[in-house]
């Protein structure tokens, strides 16, 4: 009710359609440093995004609270910026699906839980951490980050939809030491079930990482049979979904142009976007309104579709996928919640399989070393070498080259070891016939 307002004024300013788009959140992060807490925020916020046809353009205004005086500001804004948009997209005001499947992850014990509890787990992780190996010398960092988010919007069309989320991240950075050489891991736990944390699994995970990683030197410079962790599958992997984004597809910056229906993968490959899944990324309608629903964007290796808000489906005559995505007044695509269908096999039999090679197990750099328009790559990377299908020793001070659309053309087998990240993306390991190493 409170943003009627809006609404009345909207149409006495000769708004034709309007909209508001409501976010609110909370946040609350700390760390600690060598036992004390050295940082520590706690924040509500709000964002509303107000858009409306004003002659069949959109104008766009936000502010980031509420009152009578800022539903007339945002009205004024919508009418002045739409006299100055050149852009001649078609421009929607959705009316509403027909049908929507909610989903409902929010868990509301989370944000019952003291601070004090939640510090308690941090100072325990980093304990265990600190005693997990003698090789470890210090906890370089452990944190803690929750997010609460309500997502709502409403237009003029009577369209009312409201969506509540929340989660919670532990991360841990370790250094270990052996001889002149220091290392330094990395691990975290994401959920929304506070119970379901154990601090002793990821500490052991974050040691592991961390000590796993010494006595690594340069190999020697060469082609490669590789298995891909699965960190660095979800890297590659979000680069090459952004080709489906129907915008780049329409502006000729894609390298999925043309290739609908066609095979652009091995046949071992199905990507998905499962925004229907439950888990704490679900999203049963999109930033438009649009129902969601879970759908193959690569299947067997053929590409099924690219991602379509309502304007870059009109400029193509199908329908929206409902993957609109608002990064601030300009709406895009994106998916909601990527998914790499996983194989049978697991890691160590993916190990047997190349028997000699590498396994990389972190890539940097990607948004300078991967060139957009041949998906060519040039990055700095560490790992191990591979011997008799048994992981070996450490890779240090190397570089992984080659180029995007084949390392999906060239998987073997993807594994079983699904990890979710929370950058929305579920993938497991991949084995794939080769990648240039340069090293020594």
């Amino acid at each position: 009710m409170k943003y009627d307002k809006f609404f009345e004024l909207a149409k006495l300013a000769g708004i034709e359609e309007a909209e508001l788009y409501v976010g609110e959140s909370y946040s609350l992060n700390f760390s600690l440093f060598h036992s004390e807490v050295d940082s520590y925020s706690s924040n509500k916020s709000m964002t509303i995004l107000a858009r409306g046809l004003v002659n069949g353009k959109f104008g766009t205004a936000n502010c980031d609270s509420w009152s009578a005086q800022r539903a007339k500001y945002l009205v004024d804004e919508i009418v002045a910026n739409a006299k100055v948009i050149e852009n001649e997209d078609p421009a929607f005001i959705f009316e509403g699906s027909k049908k929507y499947k909610k989903v409902n992850t929010f868990n509301k014990e989370l944000g019952l839980i003291s601070i004090d509890r939640k510090m308690e787990k941090a100072f325990e992780l980093e304990k265990l951490i600190k005693n997990g190996d003698p090789r470890i010398i210090e906890v370089a960092s452990v944190g803690y980050e929750e997010e609460a988010a309500s997502t709502t919007i409403m237009n003029s069309k009577g369209l009312k939809l409201v969506q509540k989320s929340n989660y919670f991240v532990y991360w841990a950075e370790a250094v270990a030491k052996e001889g002149e050489q220091t290392k330094s891991g990395f691990d975290l736990y994401l959920g929304n079930d506070f119970n379901e944390f154990k601090p002793e699994e990821t500490a052991k995970e974050a040691v592991r990482k961390t000590v796993s990683q010494l006595g690594g030197e340069a190999c020697e410079s060469a082609t490669y049979k590789a298995v891909l962790a699965p960190s660095v599958v979800k890297d590659f992997l979000q680069f090459y979904v952004g080709n489906a984004d129907a915008e780049e597809v329409q502006k000729r910056s894609s390298l999925f142009i043309g290739k609908l229906g066609q095979k652009i993968a091995s046949s071992k490959i199905t990507i998905e976007d499962k925004p229907l899944q439950k888990n704490v990324f679900a999203r049963w309608f999109d930033d438009e309104g649009v129902a969601t629903y879970n759908k193959a964007i690569v299947k067997s290796g053929k590409l099924q579709t690219y991602l379509y808000n309502l304007t870059t489906a009109a400029k193509d005559n199908v329908e929206t996928t409902g993957n609109a995505s608002r990064g601030g007044s300009k709406m895009g695509t994106s998916p909601f919640f990527l998914s790499l269908k996983p194989g049978k096999k697991s890691q160590d039999e993916l190990f047997e399989d190349i028997q000699d090679g590498v396994y990389i197990t972190s890539v940097t750099g990607l948004h300078a070393g991967l060139n957009p328009q041949s998906g060519n790559f040039s990055l700095q990377s560490s790992g191990f070498l591979v011997k008799n299908g048994k992981i070996d020793r450490a890779l240090d001070v190397i570089t992984v080259s080659g180029n995007l659309i084949d390392i999906f053309k060239d998987v073997v087998e993807v594994g079983n070891d699904v990890k979710v990240f929370p950058s929305a993306v579920a993938c497991s390991s991949l084995q794939i016939k080769k990648i240039v190493v340069s090293g020594k």
